[in-house]
């Protein structure tokens, strides 16, 4: 049942929307069940199933109420908490779980490792990563790039976080809690309705936690034991104090330590690959990226000032970050009675905001469904109208060091390399919890950079998320086609992508 919330603050008007199911609709295709609601009710309405009932408000006034307001409005990152002293409850208790001075502590003591200086401290180890990463590549071979996306934000979140000088320790420790990620997402979906079979796996979740955990432990004492300088993010926050002498402790650096991980792994992964799609969707873009990299790099990896000179590839990233967010919504809780526009919630209310439908709304971005970079010489939205990394005082600590990882693993593959997608590959993307993320393998061939840039047609249900420039003919596509056809032995390579 679907509530519209649009009319009037005294009452609510109930209206069945036949084309949903109620709450169970939401985890199923978040996005496409936003669409519905704001596109038939505007910026206010809800689901409601068997008296559980979900707020969803879109747009810059209400996401600036939500992410301002932190006393009324609370963040509840995880569903999964875990019994009290458990490794589940201790790795969950981290800044993105966490409200009012608790939340402003942890905030003040974990902000170190991000602040400018310390990121740009990470750029010559990210360039090595990023170098180690495309100089496994061959030109003419087929490869899936969010395989490699995935795999290679893996290393570097490993590495950043836990260390570059034990980068197996490191590894094991991120693919561990790559896994726990995964699994409090797809748990998740018990925050809104009641499922035995994911209720099944809770046990199996524990478990994980409590790997997951001795691991974390061990690197924190061997980081002690160590007595180094490191620069990786747990060395800079086991000595990271306020001037009050303030530190956190070993259950606090868990918890902080999961949480870093796990906002930084996947949703720079779901950015690039997306980025590289797009570019290689839209030839134009791409071909007017590659002049300036050559111009400004001249094939060198970038320095820091240099990434500041990269007007295109700055725009590209916000397009790209704008039309397909790696994080399509996010959620609150009333921790007391509160309104939001005209409507009076009662505390514990659930609300759904969403960073898809804010950057899709035509007021905002006209022709929001297109890629069109060029759109940011012009336009300066609100950080409530375009919030990929949040805003307000819960702003994301890691978007800086985020957008650093993005544009240099950009600019190296792409003075290396055109990537062109399989023409007639299925690309399709779901929101897996909060995240955007492919649900298919992302088929790209692998050219030497003389090559030119060319789109190639597409199936899948990525054309419901994003107007591609391969959608302008018929004839284009036939082409490519018969273009493809020429070369289908190497397609046959694509079945050990699929998944």
């Amino acid at each position: 049942m679907a509530v519209d919330l649009s009319k009037s603050s005294a009452r609510t008007v109930l209206t069945t929307l036949p084309v949903m199911g109620g709450l169970r609709e939401f985890p199923a295709d978040p996005i496409a069940c936003m669409q519905r609601l704001y596109n038939r009710f505007g910026t206010l309405a809800a689901l409601e199933d068997e008296g559980q009932r979900v707020i969803f408000a879109f747009g810059p006034e209400h996401n600036r109420r939500l992410l301002s307001d932190t006393d009324s409005f609370h963040a509840r990152f995880f569903a999964i908490r875990g019994p009290r002293n458990s490794a589940q409850r201790r790795l969950t208790n981290a800044l993105l779980s966490m409200n009012g001075a608790e939340h402003k502590r942890h905030r003040r003591l974990v902000m170190g490792p991000f602040q400018k200086a310390s990121v740009e401290g990470y750029r010559d180890a990210l360039t090595a990563l990023a170098e180690e990463m495309v100089g496994a590549w061959k030109p003419s071979e087929i490869r899936d790039i969010f395989d490699d996306m995935t795999h290679y934000m893996l290393r570097v979140a490993s590495s950043v976080l836990f260390g570059f000088d034990v980068p197996e320790m490191a590894y094991e420790i991120g693919h561990l809690t790559a896994r726990w990620v995964a699994m409090n997402h797809e748990l998740g979906v018990g925050a809104f309705v009641a499922d035995e079979q994911i209720a099944s796996s809770y046990d199996q979740l524990l478990d994980l936690a409590n790997t997951l955990e001795r691991e974390i432990v061990g690197m924190i004492q061997h980081r002690r034991s160590a007595n180094t300088d490191g620069s990786d993010v747990m060395s800079l926050l086991i000595r990271a104090h306020d001037e009050s002498g303030d530190r956190l402790n070993d259950d606090e650096l868990i918890g902080q330590a999961a949480i870093l991980f796990g906002a930084a792994h996947l949703t720079t992964a779901n950015t690039l690959t997306w980025t590289l799609f797009l570019l290689a969707q839209h030839p134009q873009v791409a071909e007017e990226l590659a002049r300036e990299l050559e111009n400004v790099l001249h094939g060198q990896s970038p320095t820091v000032p240099q990434l500041e000179q990269l007007e295109v590839l700055d725009r590209v990233v916000k397009e790209s970050m704008r039309v397909l967010p790696a994080s399509s919504y996010s959620q609150r809780i009333t921790a007391k009675p509160a309104q939001l526009g005209d409507l009076q919630l009662e505390r514990g209310t659930i609300i759904v905001f969403s960073q898809f439908i804010t950057h899709h709304m035509a007021d905002l971005f006209p022709e929001p469904e297109r890629f069109l970079p060029d759109r940011w010489q012009t336009i300066r939205p609100s950080p409530y109208a375009y919030l990929p990394f949040a805003a307000g005082p819960r702003m994301c600590l890691g978007g800086p060091m985020a957008i650093m990882i993005i544009k240099i693993t950009l600019a190296m593959i792409l003075q290396r390399y055109r990537l062109s997608v399989v023409p007639g590959a299925a690309i399709s993307g779901k929101v897996t919890a909060t995240m955007l993320t492919p649900t298919s393998s992302i088929p790209m061939i692998i050219a030497e950079p003389t090559s030119p840039f060319r789109s190639a047609p597409v199936t899948g249900n990525i054309h419901s998320l994003v107007k591609l420039e391969s959608e302008a003919g018929a004839g284009r596509r036939n082409s490519a086609k018969a273009s493809f056809a020429k070369t289908k032995s190497k397609a046959r390579n694509l079945a050990r992508f699929r998944v």
